[in-house]
């Protein structure tokens, strides 16, 4: 583990890097420093309205959208100690995330959902798509009924073959979602092809680099699990040109891990090394794409 000192030291180190080069101009421009590919023939017209962006009213500035994992008739996991609710978990440490970035003033922020509602696995992350969002993050809390011992946060990226058996389990879980709505939903042609194209392949490298920085930084803050990056073919991560992860928090079947994610300052930790981790990301970004022009 890397020590306060260090992580410190880095992350004022890029974010005096990103001073120098973030934007000031209103000018529209690919946040990610990538090629920005227009993919917008693909997207189904969306059925729910857009949230409000909130934070900088710099629209140059990099959005992110944090999707609270669950709701509405779908509760997702269930602690056996006290009966908390995954979708409760998920939507208020979605919406700390929220404020710590909006109190930061660095970057725009949006929620796929800022209450207690049931959205489509699609619906999230075309949400996203039509704010033109340059870094999606859906907040979970994962259990483990069987194993009460397993504990800390993981972070997973798309993959369409999964890295292990627990990361096969949780994409077959977490892409149910859609039944207990009624609406199960199959990939489309279009977007099976995309997934093969250079921006989907592009989209995945760089949510990859930022599970990586998400680690770094968040390890001061909570605990993740020694193989803290997993790989899994998840619905919700599937927008081709967004840089997409799915944060799982930690286990509402452990009681340290629910006990934390749910309190006060297990919510502003997490919120906290989120924070640190996205600003990290854009300022690397940022100083990638100002050394290439």
């Amino acid at each position: 583990m890397m020590t306060m000192t260090y992580v410190g030291f880095a992350f004022a180190a890029l974010l005096a890097l990103a001073a120098a080069v973030w934007p000031a101009s209103d000018a529209p421009r690919d946040a990610s420093g990538g090629v920005e590919i227009a993919l917008d023939d693909i997207a189904a017209p969306l059925g729910v309205p857009l949230p409000p962006v909130e934070g900088s009213r710099n629209p140059a500035r990099p959005l992110v959208v944090i999707d609270a994992g669950h709701g509405g008739r779908d509760p997702g996991s269930t602690s056996p100690h006290d009966g908390t609710r995954e979708k409760d978990v998920t939507l208020a440490l979605a919406r700390a995330i929220r404020d710590d970035l909006v109190a930061s003033g660095r970057v725009r922020v949006a929620l796929t959902r800022a209450d207690d509602r049931f959205l489509v696995l699609r619906d999230r992350y075309e949400i996203a798509r039509r704010l033109g969002a340059d870094l999606f993050v859906s907040v979970h809390a994962d259990a483990a009924p069987s194993n009460d011992q397993a504990h800390g946060a993981t972070i997973y990226t798309l993959s369409e073959v999964a890295s292990d058996r627990e990361a096969a389990l949780l994409a077959s879980r977490e892409n149910q979602a859609d039944v207990i709505g009624g609406a199960k939903m199959s990939d489309t042609p279009e977007v099976n092809h995309i997934l093969i194209d250079l921006a989907q392949r592009e989209s995945m490298n760089v949510a990859a680099d930022f599970a990586r920085l998400l680690h770094r930084e968040g390890q001061a803050y909570f605990p993740f699990r020694p193989q803290y990056h997993r790989f899994a073919s998840l619905i919700v991560l599937k927008a081709p040109d967004i840089p997409s992860i799915l944060f799982e928090s930690g286990y509402l079947t452990n009681r340290q891990d629910a006990a934390y994610i749910t309190s006060e300052d297990g919510r502003r930790g997490i919120a906290q090394g989120m924070r640190r981790a996205i600003e990290a990301h854009f300022a690397r970004r940022m100083a990638s794409r100002a050394n290439r022009s």
